[in-house]
This record gives structure tokens, sequence and C-alpha cells, in this order.
């Protein structure tokens, strides 16, 4: 392989040859041999550098055109561009596990973005810390570029997600609305529910979900930039924090604002864990929806067996014909990681000591994760399973009219203690619900029929 001598305040390194990245991206890439090949920066932290630098050489032509020339100004741009494309995701190696500020990520960005800036220009133009850096610190690039990041994974990859799933739970409502089961709670026999009823209950915990990851979204549009080295903005030009909040807003479509208060923007980590709870509450009614599924579709012969999922592939090596709940699984799975990634990120962003938190590189792995896993496995749940759900309508008929619970719709006849007694002989007996309260003089046989409406229950105020 061969190498370039690149230098730092530190002295010279040796660099592959074909890499833009610089001295100190090269210590780091040395330094921490941690997680390499699993745990990379993510992709959208590099994305979200693209923007930031970008935006911020804007700025700073706005307001020091004699250091941000016009000239450094498009080269830099043009080498951003590429960076926020992904051409240049193979020059930024660098692992999550690195210092708690982000800092190697940021020269990472710094130096990648000049040296290609340099080759476009044709001449070494650009400076890593003095153009690329202008204004900057890693202590507010790093944490702005995570809220960009966080606010892309929220409204790029969660909604569309979110909102996909939603639409099938919607028209498989539509096509359930007369079906009507045996409801159940503690996993028990309860009255009846009608099926429609049952997915209205999925469908509205993922549109409360939404809901709540949308009131994170402007804490998270709250940009530390500008705050430079520990909040006060020194060596940034007046004005930069909103202008450069500015461009970004025009450059990625979201509207972003400077933080009102950058010394809170550097060290506290609050929106991160609040935006992140409401993943987690997703995650946990994807849990609770998966279970669901599977549960229902238990069998084929020996379970529950009131829905049909689609079989997607064998489930047993050992036992032919087999078929298991796969998309389930790896739901409950994805969920199960994010659950685990909220203890992280909260552990983490209690770990703000003085003026800046050195934690924040495991918050945006774990943020950035949780995320992506979870969108990417509700897109796959929906197209592999929840779009191809059928009801088995004489499997649901068949349990409602074999469920005890059904003797609930005797209280108002018989009373609470009869009804129960009703229950309890037609159980110890094996009887139905009618000959048990029959025989015990409860009622007639001609008053039960009269009374006795499983259908009717799943809607006591009418359709």
């Amino acid at each position: 392989m061969k190498y370039k001598i690149e230098h730092d305040s530190m002295g010279e390194v040796k660099v592959p040859e074909d890499r833009y990245w610089g001295a100190q991206t090269q210590r780091s890439h040395e330094n921490f041999e941690i997680g390499v090949g699993l745990e990379t920066m993510p992709r959208e932290i590099t994305k979200a550098f693209g923007y930031l630098k970008k935006a911020a050489a804007i700025a700073n032509s706005s307001l020091n055109p004699k250091k941000m020339t016009k000239e450094k100004l498009r080269v830099i741009s043009k080498a951003c561009d590429e960076v926020i494309s992904g051409a240049l995701d193979e020059h930024f190696p660098l692992v999550v596990w690195q210092t708690g500020s982000g800092t190697q990520s940021n020269m990472n960005a710094n130096e990648v973005i000049a040296n290609r800036a340099n080759e476009i220009a044709g001449k070494k133009l650009c400076h890593p810390n003095d153009d690329i850096n202008m204004s900057q610190s890693s202590n507010d690039t790093f944490p702005t570029a995570l809220h960009i990041s966080a606010v892309y994974s929220i409204e790029d990859k969660l909604f569309p997600a979110i909102d996909v799933l939603t639409e099938t739970f919607k028209r498989l409502e539509k096509e359930n609305m007369k079906v009507v089961k045996s409801g159940r709670t503690h996993l028990q026999d309860a009255v009846p529910i009608s099926f429609s009823q049952e997915i209205s209950g999925w469908r509205t915990s993922l549109e409360r979900d939404r809901k709540m990851l949308e009131s994170s979204l402007p804490y998270l549009k709250q940009l530390a930039l500008g705050g430079t080295a520990v909040g006060t903005g020194l060596n940034a030009p007046k004005g930069f924090d909103k202008k450069v909040a500015s461009c970004l807003s025009r450059l990625t479509g979201k509207k972003f604002i400077t933080a009102p208060n950058k010394f809170h923007a550097l060290t506290s980590k609050d929106e991160l864990v609040f935006a992140h709870g409401a993943i987690k509450a997703l995650a946990a009614d994807m849990m609770k929806i998966a279970n669901d599924v599977r549960w229902l579709a238990s069998g084929p012969r020996d379970g529950l067996g009131e829905i049909k999922i689609p079989a997607n592939e064998p489930g047993s090596s050992i036992m032919p014909g087999k078929v298991n709940p796969t998309q389930c699984e790896a739901v409950t799975m994805v969920a199960v990681q994010v659950m685990g990634n909220d203890a992280a990120i909260a552990f983490a962003a209690s770990q703000g000591n003085f003026e800046l938190n050195v934690f924040m590189p495991v918050i945006a792995y774990n943020f950035i994760q949780s995320a992506r896993l979870l969108a990417e496995a509700i897109v796959s749940f929906n197209k592999n399973c929840a779009v191809g759900i059928k009801a088995d309508k004489e499997k649901m008929h068949h349990n409602l009219y074999n469920s005890l619970m059904l003797v609930t719709a005797l209280n108002p006849y018989i009373g609470y203690e009869n009804a129960a007694k009703t229950a309890h002989k037609a159980f110890e007996e094996n009887i139905s619900l009618k000959e048990a309260c029959v025989s015990l003089g409860f009622l007639t046989a001609e008053k039960f029929d009269e009374v006795f409406k499983p259908e009717k229950m799943a809607f006591p105020y009418g359709r």
C-alpha cells in the first residue's frame, strides 16, 4: 500500500494514499480498534456532517467573505454534496468508540471535505480547521449532526413505515367489520369483540406513537451550532448561529432553528432521551401487535388458529411442513434491541459534566440504530405478514360460542352470582351455558335464546 504524509499539531502521520482523510482521522483509526467493521459511525451522521459543513461554509461566506471566498465556497460545496450523496462513505472509517465529544468524526469530515475540495480546485486551497471548521467546534458540530440525523431518522424512515402499516390496518378493519370473535384478557376467554375493533386498537397505537414522535421534533430541530467550544460562541461571528440554521433549513427542507441556550445544547441530551422514549413506545406497541398476531395465528391445529398469515419459509430443519411466524419474531427482537438502546441512551445522557456531554457517539449509534431497525422491521412486517392477514371466520365463530364468558350477557337477568354458578356448572360438566342455566332453573330455554346474542355483545350501543 502506498502512503502519503499528513500532519497535525502533534506531527506527521502516514495515511493511505487513496484516502481523503488526514492525520487526525488516521490517529483515531489506529488508536481505537474497537468494534472495527461492526460499529462504524452511522452513515446518517456522515450525511448530517455534509449538510452541516456546507451550511457553515455558506454562512461564513456571507459573514466573512474575505476568509470564505467564493472559490472556496464553490469547491467546499461540491465536496459536501458528495458526502451527502454517500459517494465518499469509504473515507469515513471511524468507529463509535472514540472520543465522547465526537471530535475525531468532526475532524474526519473536515479532512475529507478539505482534501476533496482541494482536488476539485486542483490546488491546496482549503485547510481542515481554518476553512471547513471555520466558526465551529466539535463540541457544537457533533450534537448538531446528531439532531439532524435524528430528525431524518424519524421523518424519513419511521413516519413512512408507520404510515404504511397504519393503512394496512385500516383496510383490514373495513374487511372485518362483521367478524365477531372471543375477546381475551389475562390470556383467558373474555367477552366478545369484533376483529375490526381489535385491529382498530393496533392502528390507534401506531397513530398515537406517531403523534408522540411528532411532539419531539421541535426540540430536535433546535441546533447547538454556533455555541462553539463551551456555548459562548467564541470564534464564531455574530449571527452565525441563526444564519447557519437558516441555511440548513434551506438545504434539507426541514425547519431548523438555533438553540436559544447553547450552554444547554452542548451539555444536555434531554431532547434525544425524550424522542427515543417515543421510539421505545412505538417498539413496545409493535411488540404487542406482533405478539397478538402470532398468538392469533398459533396452530395450525393445536393453537388459537383464528387468523392465517403468509407462509414465508420452512420453519424447521427436522419437522416437515412446519411454518413459523418469523416476521413477528423479527419485530419482537427489534423491539427488545430498542428497549436496550433506550437504557443506554438515558444513561449516556445523564453523563453531561459541566459544559459538555462526552457520551454523544454512543447516543448517536443507539438512536439511529433504533430508528433504522424499527422502521425496517415495520416495513418488513407489513409487506411479509400484515397485508396477508386473513380471518378464519369458522374458527372464530367456534371459539366465540365455546367461550364460557358469554355468560356475562346473563348478568342483567339472573345476577352475577347465578351467572357464575352457570359458568362453573357448564365447565365442570362439559355442557353448554344454555343447558347449565336451564337445569339450574335460572331461565327458561325460550328466555335464554331471547337474551343470549353473542354477536350483539360486541356492539352494546349498536354498530
